[in-house]
């Protein structure tokens, strides 16, 4: 064991039973429990004959180096977990099986005479405290948020969905950092096709680290150079377990808070946890306010530009005479001009999140406030321009699970109305659409339930119905069992 695994972390921790006979604990120091060690498993051992409990094989005359007869691993086994009462107990044959176990956060028991090893489950891993996530606050509903450990994620999906027909499957994934990544579904009404789909392909991944959920999305991402995400994700527990409810395939990976979730739709992402703890006309209309804030921050900088350099008819009559005189005397063009303007922006997004707390924050005022005022008046920049660029900027943070998306797709439209003007805003649009209607993950088209049509899941999209209304499952998702309410009702 100490060639297999040389580093000075492991250590071994050696003592004797009553009868004289050796056994050593090997353990990765850090993340075991050592008072769980030392109160269920070394001193239990101490007190305990092993030679008098387990007799020696009669078949075998094999001595060991210590000059004792082999032990009888079954009576040896179990006169251990009569002794300990330890209830995580496993053999262990192999060297590379003990390894995987100790770099696991597990402890390997020896005993002298004894060919097998045994696993004793204690381990002691350093996590966070379940908190509410910060890219996902909620002013009504749960507040848990998954953590970084695997089992503690496990436990809280457990906790919601009380049911045998939960199941998990763990897959290890990464060649140097042996990564578990858990799948987990509901036997009956999960696909079990997406399921298997699921699996195999985690199966297949060749890759030596996975740090967090993210590498797994991009494996199981059917376009991989897409700037669309296909897989879902989220930080809460509430809507991870929703969504396999409905059919849905769920994925944690140990050593990431966010899990992730397949098949995905578009319309996900103007989903919020609070449109169901809330009246349904409400979450119908703040859906369309976030869908109508999306096409105001992706689309309103191009139309500013494309309106000054193609079509300046577009705009009112007032509001162009009031552009005209704030662009008058300005150096850069109108395309060049928004250019550095949300150039800006995204520097101060950036720097504000990567610096400390209090000094992101005043720096986010000293560049909002004072940079931008001393540019206008210096004529470098325009008013209406800022005001365009904050305003589509806020716009942007409505929908948090689409601004890495919005942010590219607002440069897109940016350059091509500086080139083609509204021309190319439209055919940008409609090669967009094209693109969302062709692409599917699992044989869910990212589109849907728009395109295809499926009317029975518009109930639940970017309308709101009630939750008697809601009585079946999305169809989208081929699941089993279609019923998720039932009324006493004769209808």
């Amino acid at each position: 064991m100490k060639k297999a695994l040389p580093s000075e972390d492991i250590l071994t921790y050696s003592f004797q039973t009553e009868d004289k006979t050796d056994c050593a604990i090997v353990y990765a120091d850090g993340i075991v429990n050592k008072q769980l060690l030392g109160d269920l498993i070394a001193r239990p051992l101490s007190a305990l004959s092993l030679r008098d409990s387990a007799q020696a094989k009669t078949t075998s005359k094999i001595k060991n180096d210590g000059g004792m007869s082999a032990l009888n691993r079954e009576k040896v086994e179990e006169s251990i977990k009569k002794a300990t009462l330890f209830p995580e107990l496993k053999q262990a044959e192999t060297i590379e099986d003990s390894c995987k176990e100790i770099l696991d956060g597990n402890s390997l028991l020896l005993i002298d005479g004894l060919d097998m090893g045994l696993i004793v489950g204690a381990k002691l891993l350093p996590v966070r405290t379940i908190m509410e996530p910060p890219t996902d606050v909620a002013v009504k509903g749960p507040r848990e948020g998954f953590i970084e450990d695997v089992k503690t994620n496990m436990a809280l999906v457990r906790k919601r969905l009380k049911t045998p027909n939960l199941q998990f499957q763990t897959v290890r994934v990464g060649k140097q950092s042996d990564t578990a990544v858990t799948v987990c579904w509901l036997e009956g009404i999960c696909d079990p096709t997406i399921k298997e789909q699921i699996i195999k392909k985690l199966k297949s991944v060749q890759i030596d680290n996975v740090p967090d959920s993210s590498y797994i999305a991009a494996f199981l991402s059917p376009r991989k150079h897409s700037i669309f995400h296909t897989i879902g994700k989220t930080e809460k527990p509430d809507i991870f377990t929703a969504k396999i409810a409905e059919g849905r395939v769920g994925i944690l990976v140990d050593g990431s808070p966010i899990a992730l979730t397949a098949p995905f739709v578009l319309a996900e992402d103007l989903q919020s946890s609070e449109d169901y703890f809330i009246s349904p006309f409400m979450a119908t209309i703040f859906r369309f306010l976030r869908l109508i804030s999306l096409f105001i921050a992706i689309l309103l900088p191009a139309f500013y530009v494309s309106a000054q350099l193609f079509k300046m008819q577009l705009l009112p009559l007032n509001l162009m005479l009031t552009i005209a005189s704030s662009v008058r005397e300005l150096p850069l063009s109108p395309s060049m001009e928004m250019f550095v303007v949300l150039l800006l922006l995204e520097v101060l997004k950036e720097a504000s999140i990567r610096m400390p707390k209090y000094v992101g924050m005043s720096l986010s005022v000293v560049g909002a406030l004072v940079l931008g005022e001393t540019a206008v008046s210096a004529g470098f920049l325009s008013t209406p321009a800022i005001i365009i660029v904050a305003f589509a900027g806020i716009c942007l943070y409505t929908v948090p699970n689409f601004v890495e998306t919005g942010s590219i797709l607002r440069w897109v439209f940016l350059l091509v109305a500086g080139s083609l003007g509204p021309f190319g805003i439209v055919l940008l649009i409609a090669f967009l659409l094209y693109y969302l209607i062709s692409t599917d993950a699992f044989g869910a088209p990212i589109l849907a339930p728009f395109s295809p049509l499926i009317s029975r899941d518009l109930r639940d999209s970017v309308l709101k119905y009630d939750l008697l209304s809601l009585r079946t499952r999305p169809r989208l998702f081929h699941s089993k069992n279609v019923t998720r309410l039932r009324t006493n009702d004769k209808k």
